[in-house]
């Protein structure tokens, strides 16, 4: 069996406050197959280390919009 693990980079220009990190990360790491969420308040940046075999860069999108956040895919 191959772990096969990818890191998504994600941003989000919406976040206002520290308190959102813990809610963020606590999203991410609920689903299936990510394995680890950080969320960098001051620049915006999250970073997912997940298996792209279970858990898809829109499912991470759609976790974080349940939270009340925006985010989208990013190069940095």
């Amino acid at each position: 069996m191959t772990n096969t693990k990818t890191r998504t980079l994600l941003r989000s220009d919406e976040l206002s406050c520290p308190s959102c990190v813990p809610k963020i990360e606590g999203a991410l790491r609920a689903l299936a197959g990510v394995e680890k969420a950080e969320v960098k308040f001051a620049s915006g940046r999250i970073e997912v280390e997940h298996d792209p075999a279970q858990t898809s860069v829109d499912a991470l999108v759609q976790a974080i919009a349940r939270t009340g956040y925006t985010a989208r895919p990013s190069a940095f």
